[in-house]
C-alpha cells in the first residue's frame, strides 16, 4: 500500500513537470523581432496625435538592425499600432556583410509592432554602388523582402533598368526585376 501511494506520487510529480514543461515552452517561444530601442525626441501630446522627430529601432534574431527615422508621425487612431510618418529615412544595417541600405520617402505607414513599413511618394534605395527609385515600396523586417514599385527606375554603375518591380532579398541579396505584363519587357540601358 505505502509503496502504490508513493508510485501514484511520483506519477502526479512528473505529470505536472510535463504540464508546466509544455506550458512555459509554448507561452515563452521567443519573436523573430525584439524593439532595441524607441526614442520620441519631442512629445506633443496637447490633444493630438502626431509625434515630431520619431526614432525606432529594432533588431531581428541574426543581428540585422532597423533603423527608421521621421520628421513627424500621427497614430491611426483606429490601431494604435500603425503610425503615419512624413520625411522618412531608413537604414538597414546588415551584419552578414557591413553592409547598409538606406531608403528615404517623403511618406511613411509604419507597424510598431511587426516593424511592417509601407514608403511612399518620392522612394529611394541606395545600396553599395545602386540606387533605386519608385513611387511606392513594402518593407517586410521579418520576410526580409523589399519591394518596390511604380516608376521603378534602377541605376546601377553600368546599366539603368526600367520596370514595374524589383524585389530584393535584404538576407540572400537575390533581385528580381520584372513587368507587371508578361507581354512588356524591362528597358536596359548601358551607361558604357
Amino acid at each position: 500500500m505505502k509503496y502504490l501511494n508513493l508510485r501514484i506520487l511520483v506519477i502526479s510529480f512528473i505529470t505536472v513537470l510535463i504540464i508546466i514543461f509544455i506550458y512555459l515552452d509554448y507561452y515563452t517561444n521567443e519573436k523573430n523581432v525584439e524593439v532595441k530601442e524607441l526614442k520620441i525626441e519631442e512629445n506633443n501630446f496637447s490633444n493630438s496625435n502626431i509625434i515630431k522627430d520619431i526614432q525606432y529601432s529594432s533588431k531581428d534574431i541574426k543581428g540585422n538592425e532597423y533603423i527608421i527615422l521621421a520628421n513627424e508621425g500621427e497614430i491611426d487612431l483606429n490601431n494604435n499600432d500603425i503610425i503615419f510618418l512624413k520625411n522618412v529615412k531608413a537604414y538597414i544595417n546588415l551584419t552578414k556583410n557591413n553592409q547598409t541600405i538606406k531608403i528615404f520617402s517623403d511618406f511613411g505607414k509604419y507597424n510598431t509592432i511587426s516593424y511592417d513599413t509601407i514608403f511612399s511618394k518620392n522612394v529611394k534605395i541606395e545600396y553599395l554602388d545602386s540606387k533605386i527609385t519608385g513611387g511606392y515600396l513594402d518593407f517586410s523586417m521579418e520576410k526580409n523582402m523589399l519591394i518596390i514599385s511604380k516608376n521603378v527606375v534602377y541605376t546601377s554603375p553600368d546599366n539603368i533598368l526600367k520596370a514595374d518591380v524589383v524585389e530584393l532579398d535584404t538576407f540572400t541579396k537575390d533581385t528580381k526585376i520584372f513587368m507587371h505584363n508578361a507581354m512588356d519587357q524591362v528597358k536596359i540601358e548601358s551607361r558604357n
